[in-house]
């Protein structure tokens, strides 16, 4: 009998990763599809209650969900419980257990371009799900200092505050920092901001890596700059499929075959690509 996964999450039709996770179920030998899930939040309770069958791995969860989920839940990783969202649910025998893995994609992409994360200063513009699950998985892997800048400064000020951080203003220059990291949807397709640059890094100390977790498109104006100004930039395509990846073992219990994963993911990028 064929294993089921998929996404859940509102709106899910321009999502990569069924491209990405169907492409590593084939690369691993895994007799399972992943579909899209498309449910509307009166229909959550419903479609997790489904997740439970004997067929079904699990899923992962997008917006708006990712938070309303938790309750949903039998457990709930201490990872994402601090970060107070789910964005991958697993069905051990019955019951379902719910894991972030945006924060560990995001340092797995990170150290694979050679920045291991211990001892380092990093600046996290943007203070949403995305600045939080980066936050907590930084602490974790031993950051030695995070600073938080945002547009509305409460929001910076609270996710400082849940994470040990320290707020900074949103038009300081982005210098004194190892790392500084684009959380918001600055320069993404379809955004309305697609010219902007959330920071100027031409302000960046040298040496500092910049790294812009959107992926569509693949060069936003923050690398185009960050480049332009000399410095070593890491686009959002290598978190996105690290954290499928860590979702994938989570599901198999196998490793991921990251290889067929980024060939996957950068051809349905290009394919929807305007």
């Amino acid at each position: 009998m064929s294993a089921r996964l998929g996404i859940i999450g509102s709106p899910v039709a321009h999502s990569l990763s069924p491209a990405i996770q169907s492409a590593a179920l084939e690369a691993a030998g895994i007799d399972a599809t992943y579909d899209r899930w498309e449910t509307p939040l009166d229909a959550l309770p419903a479609r997790l209650a489904s997740l439970r069958e004997p067929d079904c791995l699990g899923a992962n969860v997008t917006i708006p969900h990712k938070q309303a989920v938790l309750s949903l839940l039998d457990d709930v990783s201490p990872l994402a419980a601090g970060i107070g969202a789910v964005n991958t649910i697993v069905n051990e025998n019955g019951r379902l257990a719910g894991h972030n893995t945006d924060g560990g994609g995001f340092v797995a992409a990170i150290e694979e371009a050679g920045f291991a994360p211990s001892g380092k200063r990093f600046l996290l513009v943007g203070a949403g799900g995305a600045a939080r699950g980066i936050a907590f998985a930084l602490r974790e892997a031993g950051a030695a200092a995070l600073f938080i800048s945002n547009r509305t400064a409460s929001r910076a000020e609270a996710l400082a505050g849940a994470v040990r951080a320290s707020a900074v203003a949103f038009d300081a220059p982005p210098s004194g920092y190892d790392c500084v990291v684009n959380c918001t949807s600055a320069g993404m397709h379809g955004s309305g901001a697609e010219d902007a640059l959330p920071c100027d890094p031409a302000s960046s100390d040298p040496g500092t890596l910049i790294v812009d977790i959107v992926y569509a498109p693949e060069e936003t104006p923050l690398l185009r700059a960050a480049r332009a100004a000399g410095l070593p930039v890491l686009g959002g395509l290598p978190m996105l499929i690290h954290q499928g990846a860590l979702a994938f073992e989570l599901w198999t219990g196998r490793p991921a075959p990251l290889d067929a994963m980024r060939e996957a993911a950068r051809a349905a990028l290009a394919g929807e690509a305007p």
